[in-house]
């Protein structure tokens, strides 16, 4: 029987360590944490220095856990020795203190250590367990005041918020902070006001091809204006804002001759930059493969305890992934020099190591996240890992490896020219040695200047030389606001802030999206309608110390302070609970105050006409009722990206004063508000449900657009629709008839003595499958497109169409034991196997 036990938090790891361990280790996995606070009620005494209550885990449908804490306790009492390796920050020494509580035996007493290492390889794990230490109390108190000030926040907080609001929502410490830094921008842009501008471009050419672009510089001595538009124009600059003026530019311009007045070309190095740190992976990521911050950690976390590689076993492939060192061992810097002399050669060698500095309260105890072994190429790995863990992976690789190369090397070249009282300039770049640029170049957020240069190619021209005007174009611009946020730039924005930790900024993004307070289209967060409405009620509640950035910030500085030793964790805690019960009393009085109080106001009711509207608070915020009818309708229309109206309450689609008229009865259209957004809606309801949509920028969908064909249920003309999931075909009785036409493939269903033909179909999150119409019949789907042509390999009566970035459109065989596609190469594509799916209701379709 083995002498020691070894307690870490998964299975995964625990095989990894296990083999590095002789026989006299037994290695258990306590998967996660085996004690929290408790399930229902706070669990924390205010009155008794924020005493704690602890209770082991219930058990869940995904975990038995008292099984697993009796399986613990019985191999401790067993051991000789207990040695507790959770993972090396403050939540895995919060995990071995609540073992040491609840596994180890008290009488007889037995030996219990603390190993750490920020790598699961051999040599690590073998230095750990040499120097084993003792639990850290500093990183448990800190865990714990962090632990007990989100519990504070949501237990006192979102009973409010539920109450106030309605349904199932939760207000948090540093949750609360990000909403509000995406509904602060979301009012930026639709507060945001356009400024025209125009840029005047010269297309010239010299002696030597090719032909170039130079941009008006300067308009005697004032400079053209082309940023900061909020900020006021200077004496010595010029803003052209209108059409006439550039055309008077223009034509003045065209008369002149074109004469290089100046040329510049300087050397310019491009550093390299360091290993990653957590939120660096979770930005990188994110820019270049396009994943989820949670997806990221997922992966990182199996890549750090252990990959399973052949005959070698599981591997741990990278170091630890919560980290904001950018540090690297003296033995890791070894081998990547020496990898890199031996794979690249001398030139892409620095004389000596590059050593990066780390933000004034990095963890320096902590790695950067590498590669355990750099001579693990990607490549090498390609067999054993999948796709996603593959590509996070070579990004880890290359990052580091690149981080210890030399820089790269542009000629920076500027060429100024006169004509006559104008001066026009043309800058570019040209690599003259790649550097660290031969592996890695990081990913942006926004097109820089930068990359514009590295674009252009400049010809060879001489001081004085005259050049020949192609042609001379005025172009028109006009200001952008201020983008909305990507994962990656809302990770940026939070580390610069200073809000929450990279280890939780996974939690944070799926709790927003999750609660329904943001929604992510084309990669980037809106708000939603409840979003703002929670968002508001906690801010004009009286939270608005408390939720905002300057303050979220110090509290995480304290916490800090307190895992260093210099700040007792109570005192923080009182610190902040002292503030807290000051605000929770003024938003308690608030809530009350909103949702009792009907405000009076002189709008009149498009239902039934009726003056005197009052104001009421709900779900998605401030709204109209008729006293009268009870109709209601919005109260706060919603602006355009732009800043422009979206249109009045009361008006048609356009902003229009005359409300428009419903298509299917008659009666006016008016904005309401609902769980997607804003609407337009009967005021016919509930006898009408028409609806149109309106998109994000403030566009109102078409009204349905009659088609030359009947409907087979009632015989009554078909109109083209458009709902949340886009265009559709229904009955124009609609909801007298509930009638869609589906979209067929022409593919008769695969499946035997079923009827039915392959259709089109939305998904919950709009994305299109194939499914069979004898739903629920016949449950038969695909994700890819069904295209009627046998396979040529087994003559099954259709294939699959599929389209890649890297194979682009390619046919294969449905059959999963026919290996046929239509790839020029022939060679065999994975398949993915017929998925079923839940399909989705059909679209709404009152559009």
């Amino acid at each position: 029987m083995a002498k020691n036990l070894v307690i870490v938090e998964s299975p995964a790891k625990a095989k990894t360590i296990n083999k590095y361990l002789g026989k006299d280790y037994l290695v258990k996995a306590s998967i996660g944490h085996i004690k929290d606070l408790p399930s229902k009620g706070l669990g924390v005494d205010v009155e008794d220095d924020f005493k704690p209550t602890y209770e082991v885990i219930p058990d869940s449908r995904k975990r038995n856990n008292k099984r697993i804490v009796a399986e613990l306790k019985k191999a401790a009492k067993d051991a000789d020795a207990v040695y507790l390796a959770a993972d090396p920050d403050r939540e895995g020494e919060a995990i071995c203190q609540h073992l040491a509580e609840e596994i180890v035996p008290k009488r007889p007493a037995k030996p219990t250590y603390r190993v750490m290492f920020n790598e699961i390889t051999k040599r690590a794990v073998n230095a750990a367990f040499d120097n084993p230490g003792k639990i850290d109390g500093n990183l448990v108190d800190a865990q714990q005041a962090r632990r007990i000030l989100d519990r504070l926040v949501g237990y006192k907080v979102s009973p409010l918020l539920c109450r106030t609001i309605g349904g199932r929502l939760s207000a948090g410490r540093v949750q609360s902070v990000a909403l509000r830094i995406v509904v602060e921008r979301e009012r930026e842009i639709e507060k945001f006001l356009k400024t025209e501008y125009w840029t005047i471009v010269a297309n010239v050419a010299a002696k030597l091809p090719p032909a170039f672009d130079a941009r008006l510089l300067k308009v005697g001595e004032q400079t053209v204006k082309t940023s900061g538009f909020d900020q006021e124009t200077k004496k010595n600059e010029i803003l052209i804002n209108e059409e006439a003026r550039a055309t008077e530019i223009v034509a003045e311009a065209g008369k002149e001759r074109f004469v290089v007045s100046e040329v510049a070309t300087k050397e310019r190095k491009r550093n390299p930059v360091p290993p990653f740190i957590t939120s660096k992976l979770q930005q990188e990521a994110s820019r270049k493969l396009g994943f989820a911050v949670k997806r990221t950690m997922m992966l990182a976390q199996k890549l750090y305890e252990g990959v399973e590689l052949g005959a070698e076993g599981s591997v741990g492939l990278i170091t630890y992934m919560r980290t904001d060192s950018t540090r690297v061992s003296e033995a890791a810097l070894a081998e990547l020099r020496d990898f890199i002399g031996s794979q690249y050669g001398p030139a892409y060698l620095p004389e000596k190591a590059v050593h990066y500095r780390s933000k004034k309260d990095a963890q320096d105890a902590h790695e950067a996240i590498r590669p355990t072994e750099v001579v693990r190429t990607p490549d090498s790995l390609a067999q054993y890992l999948n796709k996603d863990e593959l590509r996070l992976y070579r990004l880890i690789w290359q990052r580091t490896v690149a981080s210890q190369m030399t820089s790269a090397i542009f000629d920076q070249t500027t060429i100024d020219i006169s004509a006559g009282r104008f001066v026009f300039r043309a800058t570019g770049s040209v690599q003259k040695f790649d550097g660290f640029l031969k592996l890695y170049q990081e990913g942006r957020d926004e097109k820089t200047e930068e990359d514009e240069e590295a674009e252009r190619t400049l010809p060879m021209v001489e001081k004085g030389e005259v050049l020949d005007l192609k042609t001379i174009t005025p172009e028109q611009h006009f200001t952008e606001p201020p983008p909305r946020f990507t994962e990656a730039t809302l990770v940026k924005a939070l580390e610069e802030k200073g809000i929450g930790r990279p280890s939780t900024y996974a939690a944070i993004m799926t709790t927003i999206q999750d609660r329904e307070y943001v929604e992510k289209l084309e990669g980037r967060f809106h708000p939603t309608g409840l979003g703002k409405t929670v968002n508001d009620v906690l801010i004009d509640g009286g939270f608005d110390d408390l939720f905002n950035v300057t303050y979220t910030a110090r509290m995480e500085e304290e916490l800090d302070h307190v895992e260093e030793g210099k700040l007792k964790w109570t005192t923080a805690l009182h610190e902040f609970y002292d503030k807290f019960k000051d605000d929770l009393g003024k938003f308690k009085t608030y809530t009350d105050g909103i949702k009792n109080v009907d405000t009076p106001t002189d709008e009149v009711c498009l239902k039934c006409e009726t003056k005197g509207m009052v104001q009421k608070f709900g779900r998605f915020g401030k709204y109209l009722k008729c006293l009268n009818c009870a109709a209601t309708r919005d109260a706060e229309p919603k602006a355009g990206a732009d800043g422009s109206p979206a249109g009045d309450s009361s008006a048609g689609a356009n902003g229009s004063e005359e409300p428009e008229a419903c298509d299917l009865c008659g009666k006016p259209m008016q904005l309401k508000r609902g769980r997607f957004g804003q609407f337009l809606g009967c005021t016919g309801y509930p006898e009408c449900r028409n609806i149109r949509k309106i998109s994000k920028a403030g566009a109102v969908a078409p009204a349905p657009i009659p088609l030359d064909e009947k409907c087979p249920v009632d015989d009554a003309q078909l109109v083209r629709r458009f709902g949340r999931f886009g265009e559709f075909i229904s009955c124009s009785n609609y909801p007298k008839c509930k009638y869609i036409k589906q979209e067929t493939t022409g593919v008769t269903c695969p499946r035997e003595g079923c009827v039915g033909e392959l259709v089109v179909k939305k998904s919950k999150r709009g994305k299109t499958f194939y499914g069979c119409s004898q739903y629920p019949a016949c449950d038969s789907v695909f994700w890819n497109k069904p295209v009627k042509e046998a396979c040529p390999n087994c003559q099954a009566p259709f294939l699959l169409e599929k389209t890649t970035k890297k194979q682009g459109t390619f046919r294969y065989c449905a059959n999963e034991e026919c290996a046929y596609n239509s790839t020029e190469t022939g060679a065999e594509i994975p398949k993915v196997k017929p998925t079923k799916v839940q399909p989705d209701r059909p679209p709404a379709r009152s559009s």
